[in-house]
């Protein structure tokens, strides 16, 4: 199984969840939000198809303290190889960005979060002074404490 992946950022990343972490950028979102912070993400075409196998191997290999967030573009629009990448990965703290709702987002893909963030992107409602998320209407929520 593959992914469609824009990017990989080892760099850290203090903005995308608790803790220093490293972020995984999906391609693809057919939501295209006004004012979105990603929109190269959103051709559901573009980025490079990843196998699975090898993301979770690069993964495992480069980042030390375990620590992931995957976003976007919509990483549920990818949700075969997505919980297929998370089993891969199943003693990570992972965290999802989605656009979806919470009554969306399968148990399959929240049995392996510790966090979740859901919501679609709105503009006119953006904060930057509510860390982990971009507008108000968002939620970020802590799944598993630990």
């Amino acid at each position: 199984m593959h992914l469609r992946v824009r990017s990989i950022d080892y760099s850290g990343s203090i903005a995308d969840g608790p803790g220093i972490r490293t972020v995984l950028f999906l391609q693809g979102c057919e939501r295209r939000c006004p004012g979105c912070h990603n929109p190269a993400t959103w051709p559901l075409d573009g980025g490079t198809e990843v196998a699975v196998e090898a993301l979770a191997k690069d993964i495992r290999e480069r980042v030390r303290n375990k620590k992931l967030t995957i976003s976007g573009g919509e990483p549920l629009l990818q949700v075969e190889a997505l919980v297929e990448l998370m089993d891969a990965l199943s003693d990570f703290s992972i965290s999802l960005y989605t656009g979806e709702e919470m009554a969306q987002v399968s148990e399959r893909v929240l049995r392996y979060l510790d966090f979740i963030k859901v919501g679609r992107y709105v503009k006119a409602l953006r904060r930057t002074t509510l860390p982990y998320i971009g507008s108000s209407n968002q939620e970020f929520i802590i799944l598993k404490k630990g």
